[in-house]
């Protein structure tokens, strides 16, 4: 046994490592796995080359714990090491021996499969251990076994070891800090998650916890839709609804990305969504926290992303500012729309079916990406209260004119509860319009976004005035009570409701419209709509409700209430239609809903 140091540039690294290097604890054992798996590579590698002995053996790794030894152990039958390559690889630290290895092979084998991480990432292993050992033999034929070990200083011990087959066992002796790691479902439970689809077997506890062929590294040809929906679940096995339909990724210029992502049915709770695409490097686990590897509106998709041009341990700003992040970032924008698009145009009918489940995605895609809104305005719908779905051009085309003011600017009504506002649906209908259903969650941004890329084009809630004042025309509807009657009319309903919460508006309508009916101006009302689901103005928040109160002056009752003379029956009738028009709003509660009850009952 012999002794020797660790060269680096520093006193002593390891408390960096212990503290900083990651900022979780669990990632040693993927770098170790990782490790092992990329030993196991090699060798194959050098198999297929012919530069190394055959066998019929079948590579993998065993990972084994002795809680009463305090010990992990991670093993493998890979390539191994000799102590000159101990030296040079665990020695010398930041080291790649996968770095070099590539280089030397890089035109007789596939580069993209070598993961090796040694170096720093075999350091991790001080962030939970005390000591850690290496008992390794290398598979060239003259080629003795080698013990090492480090109790997580510069001084380190090396010598002949006892290992009688190639590979190589990575010892740690965990830490009394660490004992969390010496339970066996933790570290089930971080193999099944970092090591999960890792190319060589990982067996831990007699079992194999790993896909080493998982559906996004197989060829689309080679699966059929069964295979996908089965990696779904796979992925999913909490119990996710079965994805509407899925991409493939596949591709290896100008960078390397495989992948598949699916649709899932998207609820309208957004957060709840996020964190279900798994980004993977070359099968090896990173993360689920995309953000800045896919655009925001991508993170509410499911599935897996593999990209080695990504590396596995980078901060969010290098992420942000990396190149090749910002074109896999692109191209898979680019092929989402392009399979929407395509499942527009070969099936609409299949693809109207699924719109209620996606049309949160892509209102958020098309305000958040400018590339993919210049795509999606193509194969973006309308829904309509009658059932229909129309694109922007459709919609212009049918009913453009109709729903053109007098000043020429096109105003389509829209409602965000068809129940609620029923009664003015059907009126609106009545009148040869049609209304828009805009129940989403931000649909009140995205009607300010769809104002801004068209200036001809206005949307206004159905509810949110009579339909004369929503889309005015040039011939105006006479009113039949004349000003002096228009204005005692007004200070009727004024004494039966609160003035500081309702303004009260005359109105000459059709004689068919509703007496009396409850609107709120659409600025006021879209403002607290973008303030509630957030990027609206916050002092909206705290501003009390305001509503209008339209008083039809060519309905039948209001020249009844004029004509009634005694004054108790006159303000019961006021009563009555104004509470009957809150009630249709939902605004009349607590005692004035109880008097209402008990007013009509009177009557009846």
């Amino acid at each position: 046994m012999k002794s020797g140091t660790i060269h680096v540039q520093t006193e002593n690294i390891f408390p960096i490592i212990k503290k900083f290097l990651y900022s979780d604890h669990e990632i040693f054992l993927r770098e170790l796995v990782s490790n092992a798996v990329d030993a196991c590579q090699k060798l194959k590698a050098l198999r297929s080359l012919g530069e190394a002995p055959g066998s019929e053996d079948a590579f993998r790794v065993d990972i084994s714990l002795n809680k009463e030894n305090k010990t992990l152990t991670i093993s493998d039958n890979g390539i191994g090491m000799t102590e000159a390559e101990i030296e040079k690889y665990i020695n010398q630290i930041a080291f790649s021996g996968a770095e070099e290895f590539v280089n030397k092979y890089k035109d007789k084998t596939d580069a993209a499969g070598i993961i090796g991480h040694f170096g720093l990432g075999f350091y991790s292993a001080f962030m939970v251990a005390g000591k850690v050992e290496i008992h390794t033999r290398s598979f060239k034929s003259d080629a003795e076994a080698v013990e090492w070990s480090c109790l997580g200083n510069p001084d380190v011990q090396m010598g002949p070891g006892k290992r009688e087959k190639h590979g190589t066992d990575v010892v740690l002796h965990i830490s009394d800090d660490s004992a969390e790691f010496l339970e066996k479902e933790r570290i089930s439970t971080m193999l099944k998650k970092y090591c999960k689809f890792l190319p060589v077997a990982i067996s831990f506890e007699d079992e194999q916890i790993n896909n080493t062929s998982p559906a996004w590294v197989k060829k689309p040809s080679a699966l059929n839709d069964e295979d996908y929906k089965n990696f779904y679940r796979e992925l999913y096995p909490m119990g996710f609804d079965d994805p509407l339909f899925h991409i493939h990724l596949n591709v290896d210029y100008p960078f390397n990305l495989t992948g598949i992502l699916y649709f899932p049915k998207i609820k309208n709770n957004l957060e709840v969504q996020k964190d279900k695409i798994q980004l993977y490097c070359n099968q090896v686990f990173v993360t689920d926290s995309v953000e800045n590897i896919v655009p925001e509106f991508l993170t509410l998709l499911k599935g897996v992303i593999d990209s080695p041009d990504i590396p596995l341990n980078v901060s969010r700003s290098y992420l942000q500012g990396d190149p090749n992040v910002k074109k896999i970032s692109n191209h898979i924008t680019k092929k989402v729309a392009d399979k929407l698009d395509e499942l527009f145009k070969n099936s609409r009918e299949e693809y109207e079916a699924k719109w209620n489940d996606i049309s949160v995605f892509i209102k958020y895609g098309m305000i958040s990406e400018d590339k993919f809104y210049e795509k999606a305005e193509h194969f973006f719908l309308y829904k309509t209260a009658s059932g229909k779905f129309l694109t922007h051009e459709e919609l212009n085309n049918q009913w453009g004119l109709q729903h053109t003011n007098k000043s020429g600017k096109k105003v389509f009504l829209y409602s965000n509860d068809a129940d609620a506002q029923h009664v003015f649906i059907e009126n609106a209908k009545g009148k040869g319009y049609e209304v828009l259903l805009m129940d989403g969650p931000f649909d009140a941004h995205f009607i300010n976004f769809i104002e801004g890329k068209h200036t001809d084009f206005q949307f206004a809630r159905v509810d949110s005035d009579s339909i004369e004042k929503l889309i005015e025309k040039d011939e105006q509807i006479p009113s039949k009570l004349n000003e002096e009657e228009q204005k005692e009319l007004k200070e009727l309903i004024q004494k039966s409701i609160p003035v500081e919460k309702y303004t009260v508006l005359i109105e000459s309508l059709s004689e068919t419209d509703q007496p009396v009916m409850v609107t709120q101006p659409e600025f006021m009302r879209r403002m607290k709509e973008m303030n509630r689901f957030g990027g609206g103005m916050s002092f909206m928040g705290q501003m009390p409700e305001m509503y209008n109160l339209v008083v039809n002056a060519n309905h039948p009752l209001a020249d009844k209430i004029l004509r009634e003379k005694n004054e108790e029956k006159q303000q019961d009738m006021v009563r009555q239609a104004t509470d009957l028009a809150l009630l249709s709003q939902n605004l009349l509660k607590g005692e004035e809903l109880s008097s209402f009850i008990k007013r009509s009952l009177g009557m009846m």
